[in-house]
């Protein structure tokens, strides 16, 4: 197999005006392996819908561990486009067509660029659970957009890899690259793309991340999103505040300053949530388990002085934000008082809806920082 690395560093320098076409690609097996990221700055809200441009840049940390790995090649003697998830094939029924339709988006935009009509098989194998808020569509279209570009005979460069996974969905352009990446906002298709930024050795970050629910959620991100922007009346105020967190951010992550960067990520957080519970047709993905963990976390942070902060996207997992070298340690606690507090309170009966969790199994996973986007033609 012959291997394409994408490094996860800022000097793309001479590559990132370059796109090239190779046919010899057009017709072979492609295999792209995306890790998801999770946003410390956050993204919520389109300007535009079709080009999928966001309100404001966004940061995130890529993560090792939770991925998407994608095959596709062209084939001229197929009718129509295979596309196969986790073992299920996806034929355009109603249940499925809403995912399909998305994938098929995907390919037709590549098409395009590459001139050709060929439909695609689609093979994909995801890590990550599906529209749970732990980033699968990021890591999902990443891993599409560059198995697919590579197998239709295209060499795009970084930036413009990132600028077509954008299009799939608007936090996969951040999964093309490793480490801490920065999704410009822009004014334009061109303009919005991201790019890894440099990071100092000193600072050593790792995440522990909660998983209380893997089930599909009952509101998507696009819809959640949607009656964000229209309704909320404080959403213009989150999106001021972002520009001032994302400043804030980048001048942690120079200083190497890991209490200002877990600050400003938990505070920009939970105002995402508050901008969604505000909305007419109020959006709430915090379970009475999130805030059990949210609890547990400023305990430990403000009683116990653990390095600890805590994020969350469209959905009611948990990711705790810490240091390298803390991080096992994190875990064991975190774990250890988490379970505890539950148990309490499911006991105590003070919540009927705890009854519910008693079916389910919360997991405890550590992720370090991962690389950006694989890919590799298969013999």
């Amino acid at each position: 197999m012959e291997n394409v690395e994408i490094e996860p560093k800022i000097a793309f320098n001479v590559l990132d005006d370059i796109d090239s076409f190779n046919n010899s690609n057009h017709g072979a097996a492609f295999t792209a392996t995306a890790n998801a990221n999770i946003a410390l700055i956050k993204y919520w809200g389109k300007r535009d819908e079709t080009l999928i441009l966001p309100y404001t840049s966004s940061l995130s940390l890529t993560l090792d561990g939770f991925s998407t790995t994608t095959k596709v090649r062209f084939d001229d003697c197929l009718e129509a486009d295979s596309i196969c998830l986790n073992g299920v094939n996806f034929t355009g029924d109603l249940l499925q067509s809403s995912e399909r339709a998305r994938i098929v988006k995907m390919l037709d935009i590549v098409r395009k660029i590459a001139g050709i009509k060929s439909k695609a098989q689609v093979v994909s194998v995801n890590t990550v659970p599906t529209a749970a808020g732990l980033a699968s569509s990021a890591s999902g279209f990443a891993a599409l957009a560059s198995a697919a570009s590579y197998a239709a005979g295209l060499n795009l460069s970084p930036r413009n890899l990132s600028i077509l996974a954008r299009k799939g969905s608007g936090s996969a352009c951040r999964s093309i690259y490793g480490g801490l990446v920065l999704w410009n906002a822009g004014t334009s298709d061109e303009t919005s793309y991201a790019e890894p930024i440099e990071t100092p050795e000193e600072l050593q970050l790792a995440m522990v991340t909660v998983i209380l629910n893997s089930s599909k959620k009952k509101i998507s991100s696009r819809e959640a999103m949607r009656r964000t922007v229209e309704t909320s009346p404080i959403y213009a105020d989150w999106i001021k505040n972002c520009k001032k967190d994302l400043n804030t951010a980048l001048s942690a992550i120079k200083n190497c300053d890991i209490q200002a960067l877990g600050e400003v990520s938990e505070r920009n957080a939970l105002g995402m949530h508050d901008a969604m519970r505000a909305a007419a047709e109020s959006v709430n993905y915090l379970t009475d388990e999130t805030h059990v963990v949210l609890n547990v976390v400023r305990k430990m942070r403000d009683e116990s002085g653990f390095p600890v902060w805590s994020t969350m996207d469209a959905g009611p997992n948990v990711k705790v934000l810490t240091s390298a070298e803390q991080v096992l340690r994190v875990k064991n606690e975190l774990s250890l008082r988490v379970l505890s507090e539950i148990k309490r309170l499911r006991e105590s009966q003070e919540s009927p809806s705890f009854s519910s969790f008693a079916q389910s199994n919360p997991q405890f996973v550590i992720a370090r920082p991962g690389s950006g986007v694989s890919i590799r033609r298969e013999s």
